[in-house]
């Protein structure tokens, strides 16, 4: 019987082949599978609420959110998330982290691209759940879809979604490298705190660009459920942002800031 790779074995590059074909046999591989879904439904589920409930509200000066509390819903919920599911898929619940990932050889091609299916239908399932119950304001506020604000290019929305994921994306990196656990053992205890935070400081930065994306599965799951003209318009830029800024995190991190890179 072929041996199930472990947590460990998995963030060590040289025992994740790009074609790990016996995956395909271990029931580890399928809760992982399941895992990244729920924990995108519920992300998406949360978040798409928050930002409509913002929206529904934002004329009135005294009541509801601001983008500080849309900010605090997307970074805790990642915060939230990661933790429960680290130790059975790495709580990636983004397209872009998983990419980046896959480029340090983290993840087995196969694996990749099972996740991302994974969080994308968990993303649609969960923008879904909230249109079900709450049509009425989900249509009148936008569905939670990713869109180039108004006053800005197309190229500052690229832009902010490429240094966005890049944040993102580096800190995922660097809260899990394996030498900075060995060093501190509270660490990995911390680094869905440090992921969270950095979902969150991203979104204070971008939201008012592009309603912040820098995960393609949040942005494709809104834009299917909603499924208006101006949710597809620019819909590209949420995934050609992302996946841009974790081939530039993944590089960066393995061939500047890695030690095992020299």
């Amino acid at each position: 019987m072929a041996r199930e790779v472990s947590a460990k074995d998995d963030h060590d590059p040289a025992s994740v082949p790009i074609f790990h074909v016996v995956e395909l046999s271990q029931w580890s591989f399928y809760r992982a599978l399941i895992a990244e879904f729920i924990a995108t439904l519920l992300f998406l589920y949360v978040t798409v609420l928050t930002v409509i409930g913002y929206k529904s509200h934002v004329s009135d000066a005294c009541g509801g959110l601001d983008h500080l509390g849309i900010a605090w819903a997307f970074g805790g919920m990642i915060f939230i998330l990661a933790y429960c599911i680290a130790d059975i898929s790495y709580g990636h619940i983004n397209p872009a982290v998983t990419f980046g990932c896959l480029l340090a050889r983290q993840v087995s091609l196969i694996r990749a691209v099972m996740y991302m299916v994974a969080q994308c239908l968990g993303a649609i399932s969960g923008a879904g759940i909230v249109k079900a119950l709450q049509k009425g304001y989900y249509e009148r506020n936008g569905g939670g879809a990713n869109m180039v604000s108004h006053g800005y290019s197309k190229g500052a929305g690229l832009g902010a979604e490429i240094i966005g994921t890049f944040v993102l994306v580096y800190t995922v990196f660097s809260a899990t490298d394996p030498k900075r656990k060995a060093k501190d053992s509270i660490a990995a205890v911390l680094a869905p705190l440090f992921i969270g935070f950095a979902v969150f400081m991203v979104h204070l930065a971008t939201i008012p660009i592009t309603g912040t994306g820098i995960n393609p599965a949040r942005s494709f799951g809104a834009a299917v459920i909603y499924n208006k003209a101006e949710a597809w318009d620019d819909h590209w830029i949420f995934w050609v942002g992302p996946f841009i800024g974790a081939t530039i995190a993944a590089l960066y991190h393995q061939f500047v800031m890695s030690a095992g890179a020299a």
